[in-house]
């Protein structure tokens, strides 16, 4: 058994796990002073202010294993007492620095072209070519400056941000070749230099040798465009979950992420109700029921982007027999306590994956809801049993997609939906966890 030490080694780190990730996940055990990504060993190093916290983290996570993104990862102490300048230094791969960049990109859920990637690296130097292409690492792509200089600025800049939030990472190599070739101007590669070369047709590589990204990438969803780094801000993003859009009244700026809600009922509520209601529109962090105001609640969201989205689509939503008021609290955040549920790191969280799918399912409560993760084995009469103990149940369906076993249930009003939802999302059924959101149908 390694010594004790304030720094704690993790591997197994997926290049879809991010800094904050791990942030999240050492936080509640102390203060972290240093974090060190190793992407290249698909390990990392998390310095704590001292022995003491790592010692508790170590122990917590001997009894429960910790997990980031549906992957396991493994800790332990490292043979560090303290991380030096050189272990920092070891996040870069310590290749020889070349003006061609090599791109992998990771956690990839909306298109990336080379109009995309021209937006993200420009910034930092004339960009000369672009190549992208599909290997077994993912999408990748080369990058081509007129200098090593803005080459260097750009990996230095740009390593390990996403180029929409919560998706789409940037790692970044210096690739040892000297110059690229491109042979044609299309949406896979352009060569900047020389506006005039020809399109080809789709779905041939236009950079021999370097694979094919055929047309799984090749057209970018409507309305999604790159951000301006560094903000990574996220509507833009979100835009090509609704169509091109956003919803009426989102205007996709909003950087507060807590909400207050009130008039809740304080006789049926509580926070795990709470969660399965908030958590339709964005990851939560932590909620508190307000002692002093009995039918007062916070809640914490991922961003301020699924902050506004459950203030606008929840406003004045009956629950339990109250109508809801949400909206924006006065509290950037929730200071964690005894008063408080944490569920920054609940697997139950929508988010962590498919986050275009459930954002595209954003709506206000309606009187139908859709059940997923349902067991092959699962009858109807067994779904109508677990539902109808709080309300009358108007119509069923039970259907397969893809293989999946799922049902919409009807009841007589939104309110009578929204009490199912909060009541029985995430509970067993048949030997699975049940999933329940809304559905946008008007009718089975």
């Amino acid at each position: 058994m390694t010594e004790p030490s304030k720094v704690i080694h993790v591997r197994n780190v997926g290049h879809e796990i991010s800094e904050n990730d791990l942030l999240q996940l050492f936080q509640p055990f102390g203060v972290i002073t240093k974090l060190v990504m190793l992407r290249a060993k698909n390990q990392a190093l998390i310095q704590m202010q001292d022995v003491p916290s790592a010692v508790s983290a170590l122990q917590f996570f001997a009894n429960v294993q910790p997990s980031i993104r549906g992957r396991n990862v493994y800790v332990q102490f490292s043979s560090h007492q303290e991380l030096t300048t050189a272990d920092q230094n070891a996040q870069g791969r310590g290749d020889e620095p070349n003006r061609i960049l090599l791109v992998t990109i990771h956690h990839m859920l909306y298109p990336i072209t080379v109009e995309v990637l021209h937006q993200v690296f420009f910034p930092h130097g004339f960009v000369e070519k672009i190549v992208t292409f599909q290997k077994s690492a993912g999408f990748q792509a080369l990058i081509q400056y007129q200098s090593r200089q803005c080459a260097v600025s750009a990996r230095t800049a740009l390593q390990g941000r996403n180029i929409y939030d919560g998706c789409c990472q940037l790692d970044i190599q210096f690739s040892n070749l000297d110059e690229l070739q491109v042979n044609y101007n299309n949406e896979r590669s352009r060569d900047f230099t020389n506006p005039n070369l020809p399109s080809e047709p789709k779905g041939r590589s236009s950079q021999p040798g370097y694979g094919d990204a055929g047309g799984m990438y090749g057209v970018q969803a409507s309305g999604a465009r790159p951000v301006a780094l560094p903000q990574m801000a996220n509507a833009a993003a979100v835009a090509a979950a609704f169509g091109g859009g956003l919803p009426p009244g989102i205007s996709g700026t909003n950087d507060r992420c807590t909400v207050l809600v009130s008039n809740l009922n304080p006789d049926q509520i509580d926070e795990d109700k709470l969660f399965n209601l908030f958590s339709i529109y964005g990851n939560i962090v932590r909620i508190k029921l307000l002692r002093n105001k009995p039918d007062h609640a916070l809640v914490q969201m991922g961003d301020g982007f699924q902050a506004e989205l459950a203030v606008h689509f929840l406003k004045g939503a009956m629950l339990f027999g109250k109508r809801l008021e949400v909206n924006f609290s006065k509290h950037p955040n929730i200071t964690q306590g005894a008063d408080t549920h944490e569920y920054a790191n609940s697997n139950l969280n929508r988010f962590n994956r498919n986050a275009a799918k459930n954002y595209r399912y954003c709506c206000s409560p309606t009187k139908i809801i859709h059940i997923s993760s349902l067991s092959q084995e699962v009858t109807e009469e067994e779904i109508v049993n677990l539902l109808e103990q709080h309300m009358p149940i108007v119509n069923t369906k039970l259907f397969e997609m893809n293989g999946k076993r799922q049902a919409l249930i009807m009841f007589d009003t939104e309110e009578q939906a929204t009490e199912a939802l909060v009541c029985k999302h995430a509970t067993s059924l048949g030997g699975s966890i049940i999933r329940i959101s809304f559905s946008q149908l008007q009718t089975i």
